[in-house]
């Protein structure tokens, strides 16, 4: 039996032209949809670094209520290099020592003996704590966290939080004019600032202050600044290292005068690192040669880096931020309020 279907009846198929246009919707719509896509993903990798500041933050002041003050930035014997690290004996970093109150208590007891002896030996066993990758350490938006840092024949883990070390830069140098606690003054009157205004940190070598003796007042003063891992530009890059108390490692310092005066800042030869990569127009400048000086604070978010101040509230600081308000955020007894940037 055969059967017979009208010409109205018959399946249409989709011609070239409404192919094209369906094509065309998509990808309009996929268009539209990627940036909102991104920018879910920038929001959270942002909420989770703060998150990640916050506990740290805590730690500090756990470890503070226990200590009586905040632990040094790092370190270091007499006759330890304070600018260069390769090849040295430094010590336990300020996140060594707050260990035990990111519920890592376990990796803190593995090397606990040689953490305590380091002061009275200056033995380089402690260091092997360096190598464990820790997930808290981490920000979500930066990259290269797989790649370590090698020193000393240890394979240190990368992470993006530094302690703010304070410290005037130029001449001179900012990481080691706060050792012990110094308050340097600013002598070449850095951002037309007065030259009797200081720039002292809040943990800095062999230096952790006490929290009720910020000069400016815990909620006007950053503990905690991001840093970004340099292993993008070569595994022997050291910035955004955990456990290496240097600066751009697990330190800002010198980060608010000279050449190197504004978060994110985009100059050559800012940072000042051993084994550091120029890559100005990265954001991630450096004197290549020089040894450890100066590191800035760094972030992969869009337009600013995320900081934890001595309260433990947790701010997100815009690059636009003026030189003097980055001033007066970071120098821990300058005794100015902060710009409201």
């Amino acid at each position: 039996m055969s059967f017979f279907f009208p010409a109205s009846q018959k399946k249409q198929g989709f011609t070239l032209i409404e192919l094209l246009v369906v094509i065309a919707i998509i990808a309009i719509l996929i268009g539209l949809l990627l940036p909102a896509v991104q920018k879910v993903r920038e929001a959270a990798a942002l909420a989770q670094c703060k998150n990640n500041l916050k506990q740290l933050s805590l730690a500090c002041h756990n470890y503070s209520d226990t200590a009586g003050k905040l632990p040094a930035a790092v370190t270091l014997n007499g006759g330890v290099s304070r600018t260069n690290a390769i090849g040295q004996s430094f010590g336990p970093n300020w996140i060594v020592m707050i260990l035990p109150f990111l519920e890592q208590s376990a990796l803190y007891n593995q090397h606990s003996s040689n953490i305590t002896a380091y002061g009275t030996n200056s033995n380089k066993a402690w260091q092997a704590i360096g190598a464990t990758p820790i997930k808290l350490l981490k920000c979500p938006a930066d990259t290269g966290h797989d790649v370590p840092y090698n020193i000393n024949g240890v394979n240190f883990a990368r992470g993006n939080y530094a302690c703010n070390a304070g410290g005037i830069h130029g001449p001179g140098n900012g990481w080691t004019g706060t050792e012990n606690g110094a308050q340097p003054t600013n002598g070449n009157g850095w951002a037309g600032l007065p030259t009797n205004l200081t720039g002292g940190g809040v943990m800095c070598i062999n230096f952790g202050a006490k929290l009720t003796g910020i000069r400016d007042g815990t909620s006007n003063t950053i503990m905690i600044n991001e840093v970004r891992v340099g292993s993008h530009l070569a595994p022997t890059d050291p910035r955004g290292t955990w456990a290496l108390g240097f600066p751009g490692a697990s330190v800002t310092a010198g980060h608010f005068s000279w050449d190197c005066m504004l978060p994110n800042n985009k100059d050559d030869n800012a940072d000042d690192c051993e084994g550091c990569v120029n890559d100005g127009k990265g954001g991630m400048g450096a004197w290549t040669g020089c040894p450890y000086q100066q590191g800035q604070a760094r972030g992969k978010h869009s337009g600013g880096v995320a900081a934890a101040l001595c309260d433990g509230s947790v701010r997100f600081i815009t690059n636009a931020v003026t030189q003097k308000a980055w001033w007066y955020l970071n120098a821990n007894g300058d005794g100015n309020p902060n710009e409201p940037d």
